[in-house]
């Protein structure tokens, strides 16, 4: 399973990590720090940013009538999604363990940080938690899925995908049978790439 397409894949990772790297340093740029999962602005950016604040009247008013009128179909989807975040969860508690699949640490995608941020009003607060909580659910199922993937049908696709997940790279390729049941046993019980006790995020 070392091909091209594999080194591409850790290449895809490393890139990533790069990303998160250019990030961090927008910490200067802006006058804040994280420290143990907390976000610290100065005062001086704390002020700046309370003078670029929309007030909540002048945000309804500026929003468009059949923006508000969908607001309550948006807001409709967080009951499925709260369902499949409490679903999910509670099948890698139950399953994991007996499979000897690593769990996935839900804290690592669920990030709900900017209602630190004073620029923002309470209903463009609420919506960015709420955006933040949707699409963290979203990648934390994702990722309960891959390493499920991998225990039970680590084949990659023939068809083109739009994107892969993280455990996508340690797949067979399509029609390899001759490996596929070599090695299936060895592939799916293959996470020594993930921590057992992962670091918290900072």
């Amino acid at each position: 399973m070392n091909d091209k397409l594999d080194v591409l894949l850790v290449k895809m990772r490393e890139l990533e990590t790069e990303v998160m790297q250019e990030l961090r340093k927008k910490e200067a740029d802006f006058f804040y720090e994280v420290r143990l999962k907390k976000v610290r602005f100065t005062e001086e950016a704390l002020t700046r940013q309370r003078r670029l604040g929309k007030r909540l009247h002048r945000f309804l008013l500026d929003s468009s009538f059949l923006v508000l009128l969908t607001t309550p179909v948006i807001w409709f989807c967080l009951l499925p999604l709260v369902l499949l975040d409490l679903v999910i969860s509670t099948y890698q508690a139950v399953c994991f363990p007996i499979y000897g699949i690593p769990k996935v640490r839900r804290s690592d995608y669920l990030l709900l940080d900017r209602q630190r941020l004073a620029y923002l009003n309470l209903i463009e607060k609420l919506n960015c938690e709420y955006c933040a909580y949707g699409n963290g659910v979203l990648a934390y199922v994702s990722e309960v899925a891959g390493r499920t993937e991998q225990y039970w049908c680590p084949i990659k696709h023939a068809l083109r995908m739009k994107s892969m997940h993280s455990r996508y790279r340690f797949f067979f390729d399509y029609g390899d049978a001759e490996h596929y049941r070599r090695e299936i046993e060895k592939v799916r019980r293959s996470f020594e790439d993930i921590p057992a006790n992962p670091a918290p995020n900072p």
